[in-house]
């Protein structure tokens, strides 16, 4: 569901949902009013920056 997805990530379910709507996080839904998703797909909007070297 959209609520177990934000707190696992730390993400706001309104990002979420916006990330729904605009096709970037596929969903599924499931009767009328219950949305999910695949936790790997969650996964996939977050993107790790690299640590940056600050030795001289």
């Amino acid at each position: 569901m959209v609520t177990q997805a934000a707190e696992r990530t730390g993400l706001s379910t309104y990002t979420l949902r916006r990330r729904i709507a605009d096709g970037r996080l596929p969903a599924y839904r499931s009767g009328s009013r219950i949305i999910r998703v695949d936790p790997d797909d969650v996964d996939k909007l977050l993107t790790r920056i690299p640590a940056v070297n600050r030795r001289g």
